[in-house]
């Protein structure tokens, strides 16, 4: 009898402890009842919580009985917390209803706090916060955009530490690099802009922009094969503003130096009374004048988006971006000494050395349609197409080389020359994904993803030019007039590719502290070009571990393997095609959050090699190549260290510094640990915003400093290599290294109206950046602005 009695005695404990544990399930709404994405939902006393979907559905398990304080919060939001009586087993109907805070804007640099940044899946393809990568994925996000006053991408990217400019190509593209690579792609919504291999980079408006997404490293499993140069050291992918379900917008004028006058507009909200449908449209009109002379642009950009809500379960989207500019290229100034020496010549700014016809105009549409739907509570099937269209007309002048006049150089002498170009580039995405969130299989969880995507990229190309149109002194006044020339026959190329690939991961959460990242990809391209039809296949992995000691850091390392197709058809000494080479990445860091996510740091390492290079071997002449062979290794390492966040409500930081160590270690054509060119070994940001409280309550002052190291302006050749002002055996000089100190301060007098003064380059440091020797332009000297906006 006692036995049987202890034994119901355990039983009925045992059921009393389990139904103490209780599940919670609810919505996070605005104040229009609109469900908030990824808000965050947590019981206060026992510091325990969740995030809820993109519906603004949450749920948090195993809450013990009693009454609790349950708070809901999310970026732009005031946090809301209501008392909650658990004493059933299953707790359903809780709702929080939050209003929006337009005294607190969070920062939004490296993953936003309790926000999922938009289309992150179009690069990771998994349902994850950056911050649960094992990559290296950096969010600059509207916020931070807005109150530095960026207008282009490489103000924008100067947030995010060891990405920095390759090259303008005379003020007229925007190529970034990083890790060493030059010429990363840029991607506009997922799509490839600009399908040119050797990244030179495009435009584009800010004004459009909800963020800006950079996955620094090897891109092989989301993206393909590195088909640019600078694919292995990551991709910038830039994403437009898509609607939302509650009215508003804002208007505003900025004015600023050099004659800028910059309206812009965004208006959204929702277009049936169910809010079923929701639309946004924001443009932008531009004209400026430059710090130097007969140097003007001009631009227009509309930005129109829809979304149907089709179901709880089904949303589609919608958007259009359209960009036009036309400006007049600048062609820089000279060298005025040997190529091992740097005398960059300070060249006044009532000096032009081009033409006054010289115009380079830029045009570019992209399309996207996206399709999500819920099949239930774990799985999700994402569909998308992107299509983008591009078109470039460039007329301008170029430099030749200094001019030897009875035996002496004269380096103050140069040929100018002119050229007429055109590009057009159609390219686009389908790609779909079946995404599984949390999957349980016994006591293992998996977020998972399979899909595929097909890619293809169609341009041509038109360009005819005249070497020498006159010759010009540098350090006098020109004639900017273009007489009569007659050009040679055109040179006209075009290209087509299309690329099949099969993409698999699958994230393994053993327990709550460790994980494992699995993939792989399968990628089939076909490039047609001339006469020439070159087929390659690729087989790229990924792998990598996360352990969480704490709740707030995650220690990762991964290896990934990209493959670069485009010189696979070259052939070896007996005739053979040598195939596709290979990039390896091996990455570790830590990744850390701290003050209620308010802070982050993160440190990444970083090793690239680039291996089976498909080198050419040359005559004794160096100037005839005999055949090609696989060998070689070019390799990229270094460190990459970032604090962002808000250590204090009013206080926002951004910080970063990249330690790069790129080499060429085994080339037929390079010298054995030389850099490439334009790398810097070091480069570092840091940008400050306070906001005020009391009784200056709506005043926010921020301020930046950017340093980029030095760097060499060209390759450093042993032989062979002779064109773009390489100089063989003789060591490139060095760009000198430059800082630049902006300062913003903006005042809210209300909820609608607000101002925004600006001012770049506080103490007018002249820096260059300089695609080898063809372009040397200067960064912009001291500027001002104001803004004023209307919010509604």
């Amino acid at each position: 009898m006692k036995k049987a009695l202890w034994v119901c005695l355990l039983l009925f404990s045992n059921l009393i402890i389990a139904q103490e544990l209780a599940t919670i399930n609810g919505k996070v709404l605005d104040d229009q009842d609109n469900p908030i994405p990824f808000a965050s939902v947590y019981v206060g006393e026992l510091q325990k919580g969740n995030a809820a979907n993109e519906n603004g559905e949450f749920t948090i398990t195993n809450v013990p009985y009693g009454n609790w304080n349950i708070f809901a919060s999310a970026v732009g939001f005031k946090t809301v917390s209501v008392e909650v009586n658990i004493n059933s087993a299953q707790i359903n109907g809780v709702t929080f209803q939050l209003e929006v805070d337009s005294e607190l804007d969070a920062v939004e640099v490296f993953g936003n706090r309790y926000s999922h940044p938009d289309k992150i899946e179009a690069l990771t393809r998994l349902p994850l916060e950056p911050y649960e990568q094992i990559q290296s994925i950096s969010i600059i996000g509207e916020k931070v955009i807005e109150d530095q006053g960026a207008l282009t991408i490489s103000q924008a990217t100067k947030n995010v530490p060891g990405v920095y400019t390759f090259a303008t190509y005379g003020n007229k593209r925007e190529s970034m690099s990083s890790r060493g690579f030059r010429g990363i792609p840029i991607l506009k919504n997922g799509v490839r802009v600009h399908s040119d291999f050797r990244g030179v980079g495009i435009l584009t408006d800010m004004q459009g922009v909800d963020n800006i997404q950079v996955l620094k490293g090897s891109a092989s499993i989301t993206q393909g094969v590195a088909t640019d140069l600078g694919s292995p050291g990551g991709v910038v992918n830039i994403v437009t503003k898509t609607p939302k379900y509650q009215f508003g917008g804002n208007a505003s004028l900025r004015v600023g130096s050099f004659g800028q006058v910059r309206p812009t507009f965004d208006v959204y909200g929702p277009l049936d009374k169910k809010k079923n449908v929701a639309f946004r449209l924001n443009g932008a009109l531009e004209r400026a004048d430059s710090y130097r002379s007969m140097i003007s642009s001009e631009r227009f950009y509309i930005n129109p988006s829809l979304q149907w809500r089709i179901d709880d379960k089904t949303k589609v989207t919608l958007e259009m971006d359209h960009f036009n500019d036309a400006r007049t290229p600048d062609v820089g100034t000279v060298n005025l000494g040997e190529n091992n020496v740097n005398a960059i010549y300070d060249l006044p700014y009532n000096q032009y050395l081009g033409f006054e016809n010289d115009r380079s105009i830029t045009e570019n549409t992209t399309y996207s349609l996206r399709f999500d739907r819920a099949l239930n509570d774990k799985l999700t099937l994402k569909g998308a197409f992107y299509k983008s269209e591009l078109d470039l007309n460039d007329k301008g002048s170029s430099l030749g080389g200094a001019i030897d006049v009875e035996g002496e150089t004269m380096y103050n002498l140069r040929q100018r020359g002119y050229s007429n170009s055109t590009r057009s580039d159609n390219n686009s995405v389908v790609q779909f994904d079946l995404i599984g969130d949390e999957v349980a299989t016994g006591s293992i969880k998996h977020t998972f993803q399979v899909g595929f995507d097909y890619r293809t990229t169609d341009f041509s190309t038109r360009s005819e030019s005249m070497s020498v149109v006159d010759t010009i002194d540098v350090f006098s006044a020109n004639s900017h007039n273009l007489p009569s020339i007659s050009f040679g026959n055109a040179r006209v190329s075009s290209g087509k590719s299309k690329s099949i690939g099969f993409v698999a991961q699958d994230v393994i959460s053993f327990t709550d502290w460790f994980k494992t990242f699995l993939g792989v990809r399968y990628s089939t391209t076909e490039t047609i070009s001339g006469e020439e039809n070159n087929r390659s296949d690729a087989f790229n992995p990924l792998g990598g571990i996360i352990v969480s000691p704490t709740k707030n850091i995650n220690v990762f390392a991964s290896y990934t393997n990209s493959a670069y197709p485009r010189t696979a058809a070259r052939l070896g000494e007996n005739g053979e095609e040598l195939g596709n080479e290979r990039y390896d990445q091996l990455e570790a860091g830590i990744k850390t959050n701290w003050l209620d996510n308010r802070l982050r740091f993160n440190l990444t390492l970083y090793k690239i090699n680039n291996r089976n290079i498909n080198l050419p071997v040359y005559d004794e002449t160096w100037t005839n190549i005999i055949y090609y062979q696989q060998g070689g290794n070019d390799q990229r390492q270094g460190v990459e260290v970032e604090l962002t966040g808000r250590p204090l409500e009013n206080l926002e930081l951004i910080a970063g510094y990249a330690y790069i160590d790129a080499d060429y270690k085994d080339h037929t054509s390079f010298v054995y640990n030389s850099a490439p060119l334009n790398t810097p070994e070091h480069t570092f940001n840091f940008y400050a915003n306070y906001m005020f409280r009391g009784d200056l309550d709506g005043l926010s002052v921020g301020a930046g400093a950017y340093y980029t190291g030095e760097r060499p302006i060209n390759d450093w050749s042993k032989g062979p290599v002779t064109h773009e002002g390489i100089v063989p055996n003789q060591k490139p000089f060095d760009v000198e290294a430059y800082t630049l100190v902006n300062f913003q301060a903006g005042y809210k007098f209300n909820e609608h109206w607000s101002v925004r003064f600006l001012m770049n380059n506080v103490f007018d440091e002249i820096g260059y950046n300089a695609y080898r020797t063809r372009f040397i332009n200067q960064t912009d000297p001291r500027s001002y602005a104001g803004v004023l906006s209307y919010s509604f």
